[in-house]
């Protein structure tokens, strides 16, 4: 209520303070009421008064004034109803455009106008921006989600796996219209493309040498169903956080992974064993097959040459019988007592026991064979004397006379 209303105070109409309370209202007096109203909306002010009132600073607007204010009121509020539609997409987002709710057009970065609202209206979405779901942990990786984190693998054991999925928009009007939590459809399509790998495989190879593979064949499996329900998003990339056996079997498990490695080192330090011994067999055996072989052949040698020695003796023999079984005895002789030191006594004697120590006599020859071999003394050796040469002389008669008995005995 305006200060100069007439009502205010004790100021008043003495027309209204006479009027029955319970009567109808007066139209003019509400005409003027009217007036009022609208003078201090649009802040006229004027010196002349109203028809019995006190309040006579604000002047009345005829129907005609009245009309032509409204109009320029309308015609503001059209202004800015139609400014309205006016928006502005950043270089991240792209705007879809509706139409009563249907979808019209996906505007890219820069102004754009539209139909004012309820017309048209726009929503903005970040198609740039990197989105991330976990599952199986939230925040942190102690933070653990056990429904969604528990998972069985092919040989019937239960791990913890926890992972997290990075995507981006690449389609904003699937994203909008397609589903109705695609935030939510995206944890469920990781959640179930990793029960699916994860269950398909055992978890010696889940905790350890897979998980980089499991991380690229989930995002994978997750693309495609997502692209399925045409959901609009991109899987950029899944990281696995975290994959270790149930807090309830760690101790367990912990004791298993001891007992494999144990097996993995004894299998290798068996492993190099065989390594040392297997090379040095195989060269034992390859040397006494060479030995054999080398026996054989030696053998085989041997024998092929007594045979020809033996066809050239035959044919000598057959020219000459008796020289050459003479030969052939002497020969037999030598070489027989050459390896023996046995004693020959002579029996048929006159008594006196004769001795012929064969194995001094046959060093004895030796020697003074190379001493005539080598009449001159090497350099730095013991010169040779009358008494060594003496000797050898000595040692060289006995010899013939060796071999002449020989000769006669044989001939008894």
């Amino acid at each position: 209520m305006s200060l100069n209303d007439p009502r205010w105070g004790n100021q008043g109409n003495d027309q209204e303070r006479d009027r029955p309370k319970d009567g109808p209202p007066d139209l003019d007096e509400l005409w003027r009421d009217v007036n009022r109203r609208l003078g201090g909306l649009f802040g006229r002010r004027g010196g002349g008064g109203g028809n019995g009132g006190g309040g006579g600073n604000m002047p009345s607007l005829s129907p005609r004034q009245f009309g032509g204010g409204l109009g320029a009121l309308i015609v503001l509020v059209l202004l800015v109803w139609g400014a309205s539609g006016f928006y502005i997409v950043d270089a991240n987002q792209r705007g879809v455009v509706l139409r009563f709710g249907d979808y019209i057009e996906t505007t890219e970065p820069g102004l754009h106008l539209r139909l004012p609202f309820p017309i048209e209206s726009h929503e903005l979405v970040d198609v740039t921006g990197v989105r991330t779901i976990e599952v199986g942990y939230r925040g942190a990786e102690r933070n653990k989600v056990l429904r969604e984190a528990l998972m069985l693998t092919d040989d019937e054991n239960i791990i913890n796996i926890q992972f997290a999925v990075q995507y981006i928009l690449k389609s904003p009007e699937d994203y909008l219209f397609n589903n109705r939590h695609p935030d939510e459809a995206v944890a469920q399509a990781a959640e179930t493309a990793v029960r699916q790998i994860v269950g398909r495989n055992r978890m010696d190879f889940v905790l350890y040498e897979g998980r980089e593979e499991i991380a690229v064949r989930a995002k994978d499996l997750m693309q495609e169903i997502l692209d399925r329900y045409q959901t609009g998003i991109q899987i950029s990339q899944v990281t696995m956080r975290n994959a270790q056996p149930p807090e309830q079997v760690q101790a367990a498990f912990d004791d298993a992974v001891k007992a494999g490695q144990d097996r993995v080192r004894q299998t290798n330090e068996g492993q190099a064993y065989a390594n040392d011994v297997i090379p040095k067999a195989r060269g034992t055996a390859s040397r006494l097959a060479e030995e054999a072989n080398g026996y054989a052949a030696r053998v085989v040698a041997n024998a092929e040459g007594e045979a020809s020695r033996f066809a050239q003796v035959l044919a000598e023999y057959r020219k000459a019988p008796k020289v050459t079984r003479e030969r052939m005895y002497i020969e037999t002789m030598q070489d027989m007592y050459s390896n023996t030191t046995k004693i020959m006594v002579d029996t048929k004697g006159n008594g006196n026991l004769m001795l012929m120590p064969l194995d001094k006599l046959i060093q004895s020859a030796g020697a003074g064979e190379a001493a005539r071999s080598e009449p001159r003394s090497a350099p730095g050796a013991a010169p040779v004397t009358d008494t060594s040469r003496q000797a050898a002389i000595g040692d060289d008669v006995r010899s013939r006379d060796f071999l002449r008995n020989s000769r006669e005995l044989g001939g008894r």
